[in-house]
């Protein structure tokens, strides 16, 4: 089911994901997308019913912990770090095997990890890793700061990512309330960039939306509290935001995968219910909009292409809601020019569905409906 890096594969008679009525000849070569030309009309005629196949670019998710096992930090602490291992890996494989070949780490792995878990287990997911999280316990003046940012910059990570607000553990009538000071979080930012590393930022809403327009962050998370000025100022600055709209539905139900305390769940809801009017105002200011998870557990790992149907549900088209998944998520990675698109030069990762996934009803029959997924990276790429 999953192809990696094919020296040679080609694909004939099959459609492209959005490209309605005309169907391709595709070659893969050397793990890039090498020819792609319309199919004759006469190889059309011969196709026969039921065997369609339609090619969509491989799925980003902006937003995921490949590292975590457990919902509550405190039970991942009770496992053995062989036992941790088996469920990254096992994440790893969810994880590609719903499509999605390229993920965002938002705190908890470390590429050392990503390295091992690619060599080790021979999952060629392409992650990318902000190491871990800076957060309320930093948050203690420029100079701890810089010696936490030196410490993360030395794993590697190519992304630095601020908790600025809280989040499902804070109080309702707190959550927005800024963790650092401007000048702490202008601080933290300005030495990333510096650095050259890339910042996304968790905010539920408040004046920290403000602060990363002004800094000039790359992608702000959740925000579900945004308003529609500041959807127009984000649209203005070109800075991204990644909602991760499918998971506080998730939480919010007492009785689901998650099973939490009825405080959360209700914290979950209330921000459920706000999402819709902040997807709404991000699409009609023109925001990029990038398809995130948020997903961190064995019950969820797998399941992340959930994402598109809250998306849609809250406002999206399922072409807008595609573009979040593939192209737009690619911009957001710095990575448009080779991820993101069945192009020719384009590395060759992919989803083969045998329904048209722009039509597909949700995203079990989508999921259900995966024929094989092609990644296109060589190992030593991936690490």
């Amino acid at each position: 089911m999953i192809h990696k890096h094919p020296e040679l594969q080609t694909f004939n008679d099959i459609f492209i994901a959005g490209i309605e009525g005309r169907r391709f000849d595709v070659v893969i070569k050397d793990g890039r997308f090498s020819s792609i030309t319309e199919a004759e009309p006469h190889q059309v005629e011969s196709n026969l019913a039921g065997t369609d196949l339609w090619l969509s670019p491989g799925i980003i998710d902006l937003h995921t912990h490949l590292a975590w096992t457990d919902f509550d930090h405190s039970d991942q602490l009770k496992r053995d770090a062989n036992q941790i291992e088996i469920m990254q890996a096992q994440a790893f494989e969810a994880t590609l095997r719903t499509g999605v070949t390229t993920a965002r780490d938002a705190g908890g792995i470390l590429p050392s990890t990503v390295q091992h878990l690619v060599q080790q287990y021979q999952h060629p997911l392409r992650v990318q890793t902000s190491s871990d999280m800076i957060g309320a316990a930093d948050a203690r003046g420029l100079k701890h700061l810089e010696q936490r940012m030196a410490e993360i910059f030395a794993t590697g990570a190519g992304w630095i990512k601020i908790m600025a607000t809280g989040g499902l553990g804070a109080p309702t009538e707190k959550v927005v309330d800024p963790i650092f000071s401007e000048e702490e979080f202008s601080f933290i930012v300005r030495n990333a960039h510096a650095h050259d590393k890339k910042v996304l930022v968790h905010t539920w809403g408040g004046v920290t939306i403000d602060w990363s327009i002004q800094a000039g962050v790359e992608s702000i998370e959740h925000g579900m509290f945004l308003t529609e000025d500041q959807a127009g100022r984000l649209a203005n600055s070109r800075v991204a935001f990644v909602p991760t709209t499918s998971i506080y539905r998730i939480a919010a139900d007492p009785k689901g995968v998650l099973a939490l305390n009825p405080i959360i769940c209700d914290r979950a809801a209330r921000a459920a219910e706000c999402h819709s009017k902040a997807i709404h105002y991000a699409k009609r200011e023109g925001v990029r909009i990038g398809f995130g998870t948020d997903y961190a557990t064995p019950a969820l790992h797998g399941y992340n292409l959930q994402e598109l149907d809250t998306l849609i549900d809250y406002g999206l088209t399922r072409r807008e809601a595609w573009q979040a998944a593939t192209k737009s998520a690619a911009d957001i990675l710095g990575s448009g020019n080779e991820l993101g698109q069945i192009a020719e030069g384009f590395i060759a990762d992919a989803v083969v569905f045998k329904v048209d996934p722009y039509e597909a009803h949700n995203a079990e029959a989508l999921r259900s409906n995966i024929i094989a997924v092609i990644t296109g990276a060589k190992e030593a790429e991936l690490i």
